[in-house]
């Protein structure tokens, strides 16, 4: 038994806890199970799961079945490494708000072994909560390794445990920016569309009837011959929400070949990833209860391709 086990889960496994429920898919011990999970060894949906989680049928379980032999904890020991170009936008003794570039992963799990958020604030001398998984300690959510933007932290136990909470009731406000191919209509809208693995392809999502809710909420700022700039506002937090919801309105981000946007144009426009861009977060300070609010400007690549589109690059 070797490498990363991906299966959906059975109907008859429904409501089981992920430990129960690992230990009879796998034929491993339910301790054996319920370690792989504590060590952020089990996703389902793409979201790390604990042990005493439940199933969903149907749902997508990935199982590193050699996290406990060692490359989760490596990976999290060799973490502490600076991230080039990562800023801090804020910083006290509750949270800590990054600016995080592309390309770099929000903590270590099993198949990355490129730079992360934590490790980066390790390398920095920042002490983090010490609640979640080791290798993910302080994390309260998750920017994709090809989106950039802002990301908080948190620095205390009380401040992880009211800003897991806030995520979860959808109390925090997250606002990006994507610039689509296309001018979509109409200008101003949501999408509501459950999101879940693909049924053919286990790396991408799509828009499924089995999905999680996904709601995402959107308008044009600005529009140029082939392209139009959107501001979004995001109810929920599904992996590539952003991306597949404006797919499925035939409107991708542009740069995202992977859900199906025009490779010649992000040739043209030097982009090797999509364009999206977490510009704004807003949410209770967990110290103070002050509502606070912290704003990035676009990275260069993407500044560039938006420059390049209205006819000033």
């Amino acid at each position: 038994m070797s490498g990363l086990r991906s299966l959906p889960v059975p109907d008859g496994l429904g409501g089981e806890r992920v430990d129960a429920g690992l230990s009879r898919l796998l034929g491993v011990s339910r301790t054996r199970a319920a370690d792989l999970a504590a060590a952020g060894a089990v996703t389902l949906d793409g979201r790390t799961v604990g042990k005493s989680d439940r199933l969903v049928p149907g749902s997508w379980l990935e199982v590193d079945v050699e996290a406990l032999d060692g490359p989760v904890a490596a990976a999290a020991s060799a973490a502490a490494e600076p991230v080039p170009g990562m800023r801090v936008l804020l910083d006290d003794d509750d949270v800590v708000v990054v600016d995080k570039p592309v390309g770099v992963a929000a903590h270590a799990s099993p198949g990355w072994s490129g730079p992360t958020v934590v490790g980066a604030l390790a390398a920095a001398g920042y002490r983090v909560s010490t609640s979640g998984a080791a290798e993910r300690q302080g994390v309260v959510h998750r920017l994709d390794v090809g989106t950039s933007g802002i990301m908080v932290v948190a620095k205390s136990e009380r401040a992880y445990t009211l800003l897991k909470r806030a995520f979860k009731e959808r109390t925090v406000e997250k606002v990006y920016h994507a610039v689509v191919q296309g001018h979509p209509e109409p200008t101003q809208g949501t999408v509501d569309a459950p999101i879940g693995r693909h049924p053919t392809s286990d790396w991408k999502f799509a828009v499924t009837e089995s999905g999680k809710p996904s709601v995402t909420h959107y308008e044009v700022l600005e529009m140029v011959p082939s392209a139009s700039l959107l501001e979004i506002h995001l109810e929920t937090g599904r992996t590539h929400q952003i991306r597949v919801h404006m797919a499925a309105l035939r409107h991708p981000c542009v740069g995202d070949t992977t859900y199906g946007a025009d490779p010649a144009l992000a040739t043209r426009l030097g982009l090797k990833r999509q364009w999206l861009h977490a510009m704004r977060l807003g949410f209770e300070h967990p110290g103070t209860g002050a509502w606070t609010e912290v704003t990035s400007a676009y990275p260069a690549d993407l500044q560039h391709a938006w420059d390049l589109l209205r006819g000033s690059g």
